[in-house]
């Protein structure tokens, strides 16, 4: 029998262009979270710490241990976790392992990334540096692959290309709500629509911006959550998988199948099924990315998720409110902290304080995405209040 875990804190810090380097980023929300929860640091037993590529935009390694230390969690435990941009998620998942085995009774997730100092040039090549060598020499990168699927899509179901600016607006209108995320201000899907074209039929207003931020969690079996909090979340479920690495090699480039395979997991864990989610946090690195998921996930028919998005489905006073947070496309998109963040938001929702963003939630989501759909972690998070 495994643990049943609980979520009894988590904190945020101000996603955007920061002066604080990787370091004191993850330090910031690691203090602050155990701070939310009021557990002291010699109570941390594992630390986990998702990051993509410290050493590649800061040439910092040993980020886990660095942590460890600025918290004074030693002699605690300590990883770091990379799964490209689904590092967050991936975290989660260990996190998640490490309560659930019984071999922590306090876990402690701190998800960052520092990226804004470096060019755009250079962090589009860090991070086109996920994709296969095979594609990445033909100068293959993120952004092309989404256009190109993109284009796909609206071809295919006949959606209109208003569709993808809705996302882009009800997601900058979100992040409105949300003070600490990275853009802060509404748009019009004129505006979405007659933007640069970065990678046609996406323009600027389809893609998140480079961020700099973190995000932590605080985890532990269900019977010490009961000592520390009246209000926490509990991880129903949580799943994984790998989708091809070489994205022309996909039967259906529109199905994501590790979002498939690894909801598939994490609802069959929940015991539950779409229709059960009040509110999920989705990886809208692209506008795009959103309807994929969704239908992945179960919220929309093939084909068919676009139609929410013009009906106004997705936003907050909507049937299943999408990305409250503001998502990556408003919110922000610091690699390793964005699942975390995500997480994070859940979490806020579910213990009622999310503020001007509250929806009524009792189950919620998170689907944090690797690449173009390369790796996945989906979890599943349920109000204990």
């Amino acid at each position: 029998m495994s643990e049943t875990v609980a979520v009894i804190g988590g904190s945020m810090t101000k996603f955007g262009q920061r002066e604080a380097w990787i370091r004191e980023l993850l330090a910031d929300a690691g203090e602050a979270c155990l701070d939310d929860a009021g557990v002291p640091s010699d109570a941390v037993e594992h630390l986990y710490v998702s990051n993509m590529a410290s050493g590649e935009f800061e040439g910092q390694t040993g980020v886990m241990n660095a942590l460890a230390h600025d918290l004074g969690l030693l002699p605690a435990y300590s990883q770091r976790v990379d799964q490209t941009s689904a590092s967050g998620g991936a975290g989660i998942y260990a996190a998640w392992q490490s309560v659930a085995s019984g071999a922590s009774e306090m876990t402690l997730l701190v998800g960052g990334e520092k990226m804004t100092h470096r060019s755009t040039a250079e962090s589009t090549d860090i991070i086109a540096s996920i994709t296969h060598p095979a594609e990445y020499k033909h100068g293959v990168t993120l952004p092309s692959f989404a256009g190109l699927t993109a284009r796909l899509y609206l071809d295919r179901f006949d959606a209109p290309r208003e569709s993808l600016a809705r996302v882009a607006v009800k997601n900058h209108e979100n992040g409105t709500r949300n003070r600490k995320a990275q853009f802060q201000k509404e748009i019009t899907v004129e505006e979405a629509l007659e933007s640069p074209i970065i990678a046609d039929p996406l323009r600027l207003y389809d893609f998140c911006p480079v961020t700099d931020g973190s995000a932590a969690l605080l985890f532990c079996p269900l019977e010490v959550a009961e000592e520390y909090a009246d209000d926490y979340a509990v991880v129903s479920g949580v799943g994984g998988a790998t989708d091809t690495h070489v994205v022309h090699e996909r039967e259906d480039p529109t199905t994501m199948g590790g979002v498939v395979d690894s909801s598939e997991e994490a609802y069959e864990m929940a015991g539950i099924g779409p229709d059960d989610v009040d509110v999920a946090e989705l990886h809208d690195m692209f506008t795009i990315l959103e309807f994929l998921q969704m239908e992945a996930l179960g919220f929309a028919e093939k084909g068919h998720a676009w139609e929410h998005a013009m009906d106004g489905r997705t936003k907050l006073d909507g049937d299943r409110p999408i990305n409250p947070s503001g998502g990556l496309k408003s919110k922000g998109h610091p690699l390793g902290a964005s699942g975390v963040a995500q997480a994070y938001e859940i979490y806020e929702q579910l213990v009622g304080e999310a503020g001007d963003r509250q929806v009524p939630a009792e189950t919620g989501l998170a689907c944090n995405v690797g690449g173009f759909g390369n790796c996945v972690t989906t979890a599943i998070f349920e109000a204990n209040r």
